[in-house]
């Protein structure tokens, strides 16, 4: 059977948990360069999944230059210094090897999906993905153009319009103030030298984490990992926690014009910061407001109770400071303003403390309930190992998630709400046709 074929048949059969019982415990070792490696055993099914994560995501791209983490992550994985681009996806393509990149706001990861028995070779594709980059310049500003092209196409979407404005609002010359995407302007302003700079800054091994799930050992890993990854060196020029908190931003609005019969508002504060001791509080809280889905109360206030709206829900983004805190709706473009206004009264009552106990139940026994989903897979246990490695978060975070969840009172829950939930603290960004009427928000 082809190397393809296999790996796409046990992707299939991974369609069903892969861990049962007790939450898999997370094993550490560090190679002698401070590479940090996290790993969660997973044996029956001969794969393997990775994720490389390096603090170098958006926060680090030039002023003006917004979109250059990105850009970076996908040159790492798009060509290398030994093999350009065909070359080199036939090089993944004849193995069977996944190998994709991305960036966040705070950090840049290269996720890695082989079989087992080509882990040797896919090690070795990763290794000369992370430290050897081509910098081929004509294929550059290939990617380059694409990467204008798809952001001039995202600007037809509102959510994404109401998006960059919204954090534009809340962060404004922040790092954390623009997508991680980038935009227009801001990638067609992105030149070599300054993927380069953020790749020679930041992509070190001093603040590198290396995420495994799947059917291998740590006896096996590390050899090969140390005789791959042992001569990199270094520590970035700047730590995850290396970065100021945005200052608090006077609440406003923007309404954002678009030939639409329907308005799509955002409404945005900020929230926490990953290691704030209100985490686990504010995460039942939102699943109360418009984190659970059709078992919010913004969805059943806002939308089976009055039909306002086609779709609502909140979420926060907690990172190495204070990230964003989202509520976001989809509406006629007549209906916004009752739907706006439905919203703020839904916030101040539990701002207000109207929060009743069973509600708090609820949110709990859904949350934990689903946790097992949120690690029946390896590229999910990565991603998450990935997130507790790069934050320095406690290696039992997975084991006591739910006993955290567990012990949210409904006075935690109403001490997070008043502080949070208050609509005047909020800003609010609107995109579609200029509102007219009682109903304009």
């Amino acid at each position: 059977m082809r190397p393809w074929v296999r790996i796409l048949a046990l992707c299939l059969a991974l369609t069903a948990p892969v861990l049962a019982g007790a939450t898999p415990a997370i094993q550490e070792a560090r190679l002698a360069n401070g590479l940090r490696i996290l790993l969660i055993e997973a044996h029956n099914v001969p794969m393997v999944a990775m994720r490389l994560s390096l603090p170098a995501g958006s926060r680090f791209d030039p002023a003006g230059h917004d979109g250059a983490a990105s850009l970076l992550a996908a040159t790492l994985t798009d060509h290398t210094a030994r093999h350009g681009h065909a070359a080199w996806a036939d090089r993944l393509d004849a193995q069977a090897i996944r190998l994709s990149s991305g960036s966040s706001r705070d950090a840049l990861s290269i996720s890695l999906l082989t079989l087992k028995e080509t882990l040797p070779g896919a090690l070795d594709d990763l290794a000369e993905a992370a430290l050897a980059p081509g910098w081929d310049g004509k294929r550059f500003a290939q990617m380059r153009d694409d990467a204008v092209a798809a952001a001039r196409k995202s600007l037809e979407q509102p959510e994404v319009r109401a998006g960059a404005a919204a954090v534009a609002m809340v962060y404004a010359q922040h790092p954390y103030g623009h997508r991680p995407a980038g935009s227009v302007a801001g990638l067609a302003h992105v030149t070599m030298a300054d993927i380069q700079a953020i790749y020679d800054a930041q992509c070190r091994p001093g603040g590198a984490v290396l995420a495994v799930s799947g059917d291998v050992t740590m006896a096996e890993l590390k050899p090969m990992l140390a005789a791959r990854f042992g001569r990199w060196h270094g520590k970035p020029n700047q730590p995850l926690y290396g970065i100021a908190a945005a200052t608090a931003a006077v609440p406003g609005q923007a309404h954002i014009a678009m030939p639409t019969r329907q308005m799509t508002v955002m409404l945005i504060r900020q929230g926490i910061g990953r290691r704030s001791a209100d985490l686990f509080p504010l995460l039942v809280m939102n699943h109360i407001l418009g984190g659970g889905g059709f078992a919010s109360r913004l969805m059943n206030e806002v939308r089976e109770k009055r039909g306002l709206v086609y779709g609502i829900y909140s979420y926060f983004e907690p990172l190495a400071v204070p990230g964003p805190f989202v509520i976001n709706l989809q509406t006629r473009a007549d209906q916004a303003g009752e739907a706006v206004a439905v919203t703020r009264r839904v916030m101040q009552r539990m701002q207000q403390g109207h929060i009743s106990a069973a509600e708090l139940a609820a949110a709990k026994d859904n949350l934990a309930g689903s946790f097992a989903q949120r690690i029946d897979e390896n590229h999910k246990r990565v991603a998450l190992m990935s997130m507790i490695g790069l934050y320095g978060l406690p290696l039992d975070y997975l084991q006591v998630w739910t006993s955290k969840i567990d012990s949210v009172s409904l006075a935690d829950v109403k001490r997070v709400a008043a502080a949070y939930l208050d609509p005047a603290a909020w800003s609010l960004v609107e995109v579609g046709p200029e509102p007219r009427g009682k109903n304009a928000p």
